[in-house]
């Protein structure tokens, strides 16, 4: 058997080719011996059970082979929640904070009903449940494995404030118009051809319908500017994300049913989120 130290050494040097080879060999470890965090740094010279240590170097393969690291140790962190993912929800990205930031600024106080749409692994609803206790969340995705990893990632982290709804765009709540105070997402806006440059990590094992509405980009994010204001009270917001470039095409879809239309940038400046209010 061998240390925990000796097996994330060799496990970083097989990932050499990786940016971040010692902290991703690390994650592995932990992930296939089932070890907390603090045991790296408490007990680094401990033992590794021999089927955990060939656990570790079997995912230590598939990672080189191009697997992404969040599928491979099955979570991911956003909002300093670490949630479960699979391979049936995108990988929650750093940029996507911003929506919870912008969210938090907007959001009447002190309870206010916020809809998520394409929730994905409940990412943003959980992380706006955590800050925003008193509000009524109801996170739709068209995904039924979706909706059961972003309950079950609710339930781990007490979030009983959020409903989960199977819904394809706005499909169950068309009936007795429920409205809301706020809603965000993170839609799907890569379009084909930008699909196709995309990293083969992505393309390969992310969930295409996640990224990419249509030809253009814009499929869901025009019809979710076009339907929203029929589910926003007076002075609602709708919070959303974008891609590199299209906030201004995005910001354009907003007709006279909305005002104060503007967008917020993300840390490398990039416009990323858009937003506007219902008038």
């Amino acid at each position: 058997m061998a240390t925990i130290q000796a097996l994330i050494e060799e496990g970083s040097r097989r990932l050499r080719s990786l940016p971040e080879s010692r902290l991703e060999a690390r994650l592995l470890l932990l992930a296939a011996a089932g070890l907390p965090e603090e045991s790296f740094f408490r007990s680094p010279e401990a033992l590794v059970p021999r089927r955990a240590e060939n656990a570790f170097f079997r995912l230590v393969s598939r990672r080189r082979e191009g697997f992404p690291l969040s599928y491979l140790t099955g979570s991911k962190e956003f909002w300093s929640l670490r949630l479960a993912v699979s391979r049936a929800v995108l990988i929650p990205r750093p940029e996507t904070e911003l929506i919870v930031e912008k969210a938090l600024e907007l959001a009447p106080a002190p309870r206010p009903v916020i809809l998520d749409m394409g929730t994905g692994s409940g990412n943003i609803a959980i992380a706006l449940a955590k800050e925003l206790p008193e509000s009524r969340i109801y996170a739709a995705d068209c995904s039924l494995r979706a909706l059961k990893i972003a309950a079950a990632n609710a339930r781990r982290h007490q979030a009983p404030n959020i409903r989960f709804v199977p819904s394809r765009l706005f499909s169950a709540f068309e009936r007795g118009r429920r409205r809301f105070d706020v809603i965000v997402s993170n839609p799907p806006y890569v379009s084909e051809e930008e699909w196709k440059k995309l990293p083969a990590e992505i393309r390969e094992h992310e969930p295409r319908r996640a990224l990419v509405p249509g030809p253009t980009g814009f499929e869901f994010i025009r019809a979710l500017v076009r339907k929203a204001p029929a589910f926003l009270h007076r002075g609602g917001w709708l919070i959303l994300e974008t891609g590199a470039g299209q906030a201004e095409k995005a910001l354009s879809f907003f007709d006279g049913r909305w005002r104060l239309t503007d967008f917020a940038r993300d840390l490398a400046g990039i416009p990323r989120v858009v937003y506007g209010r219902r008038d």
